[in-house]
């Protein structure tokens, strides 16, 4: 057990949008042997489509909208790969996806630096303390200095940089990068093919050799910046790096291929086998005899032939076997997972066996939420999955009333799976409200209702950016009485308040000190048993 849980390797990748992260995607497949070919992110009715963007939308917009597993082996190890949405109206299956990886890649544009997106998801990764690599893209164009880019990481995110490897020029004059650490230079050909590099060993920064493959200005200029990065740079350590202190950083070019390869080699060492994770006050290690893992992701509707919902589960420890009986927490029952599945986008493969740090997909007959815990040798409980505030709000107006059936059958498993939270106003139950992190979430919610279950719906947006769960025994009349803008309650039943800024935040809490204003809500097996 202990030789294949090293193995492993659960990741993900962030990113602003068009900072290259698909992209990036692509080519790690394809240096892993998993592609043959890198289907390219614009013009995908003319080229091969991405792997990682399954969903019709996805591939008629050319964006990617829900997270995807991608499972592939490199060197004898297994990659578990967890694509996140880069879109800028990502939805909150972005951040829930997170709690599953042990590792991950952050995609930096070298023109734009970091981006919005990039620090919300950033954020996320830190308070999980998630350790993270940062791949500094898109050298083969016009980029900033790479000492501005490494100083915007420490003072945006107060995240310390240690380059593996530094860029020699950039747009019309990058030649290609240095490796620090092993002292080689990867030269940079201006081919968009699947060729790889192979680096030029040199004796180190003052070789000779460099003057004579790259000219003499650009290398007086590449070992002035050595000299001061190793003189007064940070230096690489795996304690600091594990606990999210600290990230190494590639430079390189997803698009040509460039720094991919040598990055996937470097990734592969750097990122962590599973950890050990608290689950009712104790440790649980990975290769404990106790099979445990945790729901982090329900999607429906992934295959349209079979109309079929898959719950995605992560293992912590121990070992899964198909048809294994386990522990459901949340329903306080045993059952039988009969069919289990592993995924490289929409194909699919059955799983006889998986080990801690494998992501299995778990047939659903309706019995999985999010944050379910599952587990041999009784109940067992994970640190709970967040839920976090929406930011956009909108009532949904069906527009034929005789597929009020097909509407509630689809918002309620939409809901289920992460797509949108459901909120309902006191006295106007009939009219659910939906509640998105990014608001191509609403597009998303329509277009599935209309093309998977045959509700055609519109949308009429709210004007509130702000939930906020209540804490304590207030009631939905006492947040009225207080001047809330609006008062609601969960799909669990729990009290919500609305607002439209941030000022009416800060007046509510302020105004009702005794009350508790939560940015977030646990998605857990103990609640969600609590309301059932």
């Amino acid at each position: 057990m202990r030789a294949e849980i090293q193995k492993r390797r659960t990741f993900a990748i962030i990113s602003h949008p068009d900072a290259g992260k698909t992209t990036l995607t692509e080519k790690l497949l394809l240096y892993s042997g998993r592609v043959m070919e890198a289907g390219a992110v614009r013009g995908r009715k003319s080229q091969q489509a991405v792997t990682s963007d399954w969903m019709a939308m996805e591939r008629e917009r050319g964006i990617s909208i829900t997270s995807t597993v991608l499972t592939f082996e490199h060197r004898g190890q297994r990659m578990n790969l967890l694509d996140t949405p880069g879109h800028e109206d990502f939805s909150e299956d972005t951040y829930r996806t997170l709690t599953a990886a042990d590792c991950a890649v952050m995609v930096i544009d070298a023109v734009k630096g970091i981006e919005a997106q990039t620090e919300k998801l950033f954020r996320i990764c830190a308070a999980r303390k998630i350790p993270i690599v940062t791949f500094v893209n898109k050298l083969d164009r016009p980029a900033r200095d790479p000492f501005s880019l490494m100083s915007e990481l420490e003072e945006v995110l107060g995240l310390p940089t240690v380059p593996f490897t530094w860029p020699i020029g950039d747009g019309e004059r990058f030649q290609g990068v240095y490796d620090r650490r092993h002292k080689a230079v990867l030269r940079f050909e201006k081919n968009v093919g699947n060729e790889k590099q192979v680096p030029m060993q040199v004796a180190g920064i003052a070789d000779p050799q460099l003057d004579q493959m790259l000219g003499e200005a650009p290398v007086a200029e590449l070992r002035e910046q050595v000299e001061l990065l190793d003189g007064a740079g940070e230096v690489y350590d795996r304690d600091r790096f594990l606990a999210g202190k600290m990230s190494p950083v590639f430079f390189g070019s997803a698009l040509t291929s460039f720094g991919v390869e040598p990055f996937l080699r470097e990734f592969r060492e750097l990122c962590p086998r599973p950890a050990p994770r608290e689950a009712d006050g104790i440790t649980l290690e990975p290769n404990a005899d106790r099979f445990a893992g945790f729901i982090f992701k329900v999607q429906a509707n992934m295959d349209p032939s079979h109309r079929d919902r898959i719950a995605f589960l992560r293992i912590v420890s121990g070992k899964f076997e198909g048809g294994m009986n386990v522990f459901h927490n949340r329903l306080g029952k045993e059952i039988r997972l009969k069919r289990a599945e592993q995924f490289f986008a929409q194909e699919r493969d059955a799983v006889v066996e998986a080990w801690a740090g494998d992501i299995v997909g778990l047939f659903d007959p309706g019995i999985f939420r999010i944050g379910d815990t599952l587990s041999t040798k009784g109940a067992l409980n994970f640190a709970a999955v967040p839920q976090f505030s929406p930011e956009f709000f909108a009532r949904l107006v069906l527009l034929d009333p005789m597929k009020r059936k097909q509407l509630q059958k689809g918002i309620g498993e939409l809901a289920e799976e992460g797509t949108v939270q459901l909120f309902t106003e006191p006295g106007r139950e009939k009219d659910p409200i939906c509640g998105v992190v990014g608001q191509l979430q609403f597009d998303v919610l329509a277009y599935r209702l209309e093309h998977e279950y045959g509700a055609k719906v519109a949308v009429d947006r709210l004007g509130y950016n702000f939930a906020r769960w209540v804490g304590g025994p207030e009631t939905a009349d006492e947040l009225i009485k207080a001047r809330v803008p609006m008062t609601v309650h969960d799909r669990d039943g729990r009290l919500v308040a609305l607002f439209r800024s941030e000022w009416e935040v800060d007046r509510a809490a302020r105004d009702n000190a005794s009350w508790r204003f939560q940015e977030t809500a646990a998605i857990s097996a103990n609640e969600a048993a609590a309301q059932s």
